[in-house]
């Protein structure tokens, strides 16, 4: 018989801050996974450690960017600060071997040269900005450095001047006042549309993008959003409409970008999407450059697809003199000044100083953006599970209908050891990791997994069930189910209404072994297309050979069935990602009901 033990786990930076010890972890002999790295084993005496200064013996913070006078204060207050500016790769490398900290905005790349040259002594980054795509976060790791950012500070500052670009774009300001200052005067050239009534299609609705909405809806606007991980209620209270990606695409007269430049999102407005849109329809971005395919983007100005674009960040930064995008005579341009008030930097100077002061204490900062090191033996066992506990969060969240909010996530760990015996800490770090990095420009870990889960109104619950048997095995299956939330798979819906994935770890490999229902048997590598079908012979032939047909790989494929002849649910793993085609034909078998293919 098996007894249940459930416990609601609390999402606070508070908890995790008094639950973790990062000095002890930072002298382990082994490194957290990242990024897809497995960083090396050291011993005790090569691995960095994290110092708690006294102040007899000052830190050195350098400073290689421009930062407001709020932070270099706070900053002063605990360490030594060496402002230099404009620094060569080679004359960084020579300073940083003098250095506890580094703070940086955007322009300095923190190589991994950088963290060699150090010497093991620096011990924490800062980015003065949002985005890290300048640091070497694995590099940072596996010289024990932690990285912080300042993700909020700019929040405000990012909205107004989204909203400044959607009104000058609306009104040809940018064109009228260079018409004007060459001696013309053409008013009529220069007719607007009015903001009244028009739908705005809010595209990401995190902090830039709900605050984008409350400003539009303040200028009349019918506002939409689309968002797969924001809550329905808080777009309600603002009076926000959560809809498809499609339907945002077809229904807006304004479409406005504030979504991560991660895989899923790179591009994502293409030739492909323009031609989903409205004949007209005017477009913003204070997001991120490389989510619009800028070429695309042009062609699609020139056949009046879009009427108007309004730009603030770009693929490459500053972009070519040449470029027929900044050229373009309906586009409105800016040089990446989303940020640039002089609030809002002050407020990132501030934020990410007390976060750099933080972790030179030896705190957890809830803005880490890499992992500490763990210690060995922990590692070592759970190493398995950890990757089944990603992979089931990437399964469940791409299972999630459009629109659909998810705020509630149940997690069952079986396990024969007793609660005290299993931390399942890192486990349920990496399920929220693989249910928000893939549609996020947060990266999760053990550190901020919890902040990161309550900040985006996420409630993880765990549950263990006692098993009998041998506690050899840490953990036997985990289970993740979501509820409140629509499928875009309908037999992923359990029995009692959530959705629901199980999996094992199997000869050292991670196994999806229940979707709704339905037991089935797949290794979770590569990928996974997911079919709902009648039970009836040559089923796995007919998809098999669509499949081979277009030297698609199958490395499994398991059958979960009612009965004989009733409702099945097919699971198939493949090495390469079927083409749409190839897919359309397998949705096209007659006895398939419905099927999904879900990316890892």
């Amino acid at each position: 018989m098996a007894a249940s033990a459930s416990s609601t786990m609390l999402l606070s930076s508070k908890s995790s801050r008094a639950s973790l010890s990062w000095k002890n972890q930072l002298a382990s002999t082994s490194a957290f996974r990242v990024s897809g790295v497995t960083l090396p084993r050291r011993s005790l005496r090569q691995c960095p450690r994290f110092i708690v200064f006294s102040m007899d013996a000052k830190p050195t913070v350098l400073v290689a960017e421009k930062l407001g006078e709020a932070g270099l204060k706070l900053l002063k207050e605990f360490a030594n600060v060496d402002c230099s500016y404009n620094l060569s790769p080679e004359e960084l490398c020579t300073k940083i071997s003098l250095c506890d900290a580094l703070v940086v905005r955007s322009g300095t790349k923190v190589t991994r040269e950088i963290f060699e040259s150090s010497g093991g002594r620096l011990k924490v980054v800062g980015r003065a900005g949002v985005g890290i795509d300048n640091v070497d976060l694995a590099a940072a790791t596996e010289h024990g450095c932690l990285v912080v950012n300042a993700p909020t500070a700019n929040t405000v500052a990012a909205a107004e001047h989204g909203i400044a670009l959607l009104t000058a774009m609306a009104r040809n300001v940018a064109q009228a006042d260079a018409s004007v200052k060459a001696g013309k005067w053409l008013r009529n050239k220069y007719v607007g549309v009015s903001l009244v009534g028009k739908t705005l299609a809010v595209m990401g609705f995190g902090k830039v993008g709900s605050e984008v909405a409350r400003r539009a809806k303040g200028l009349g606007m019918h506002v939409i959003a689309h968002d797969p991980y924001a809550p329905a209620d808080r777009a309600r209270a603002i009076g926000v409409q959560l809809v498809s990606f499609d339907e945002a695409l077809a229904s807006a007269d304004f479409i406005s970008l504030h979504m991560p430049l991660t895989p899923a999102t790179k591009q994502i407005l293409n030739d492909e999407t323009f031609a989903k849109m409205k004949k007209g329809v005017r477009i913003v971005n204070v997001a991120r450059g490389g989510v619009i395919d800028e070429e695309a983007l042009v062609r699609a100005l020139d056949a009046g697809i879009v009427a108007q674009a309004a730009l603030d960040v770009f693929t490459v930064e500053p972009p070519p003199k040449d470029s027929k995008l900044i050229q373009h005579e309906n586009v409105t341009a800016t040089p990446h000044l989303g940020a640039s008030t002089t609030e809002a930097q002050e407020g990132v100077a501030i934020e990410v100083a007390e976060a750099v002061v933080g972790a030179l204490k030896g705190e957890l900062s809830a803005t880490a953006v890499n992992a500490p090191m763990v210690p060995a033996e922990v590692l070592l066992e759970l190493k398995p599970f950890v990757v089944l506990a990603e992979k089931l969060g990437r399964l469940a969240v791409q299972l999630v209908a459009g629109g659909s909010g998810v705020k509630s996530v149940k997690v069952t760990y079986g396990s024969a050891r007793a609660p005290d015996d299993l931390d399942t800490r890192l486990l349920r770090a990496m399920i929220t990791k693989g249910m928000i990095e893939p549609i996020s420009s947060v990266f999760i870990n053990l550190v901020n997994a919890d902040f990161t889960a309550k900040q985006r109104g996420l409630q993880i619950s765990e549950e263990r069930l006692l098993l009998d048997g041998s506690p050899e095995s840490p953990v036997e299956f985990i289970q993740v189910q979501i509820a409140n939330v629509e499928s875009k798979f309908a037999s992923a819906i359990s029995d009692s209404g959530e959705i629901r994935v199980e999996g094992r770890v199997k000869d050292g490999v991670p196994h999806l072994t229940k979707v709704g229902s339905f037991e089935v048997d797949v290794s979770l590598e590569g990928s996974i297309i997911l079919c709902s079908q009648v039970d009836q012979p040559g089923m796995i032939g007919k998809v098999g050979s669509v499949l081979g047909e277009e030297n698609v790989n199958v490395s499994f494929m398991s059958v979960g069935r009612v009965a004989p002849r009733k409702q099945a649910v097919m699971a198939i793993g493949v090495d390469e990602q079927p083409s749409k085609e190839s897919l359309k034909r397998i949705g096209e078998i007659p006895a398939i009901q419905e099927f999904v293919y879900l990316g890892l």
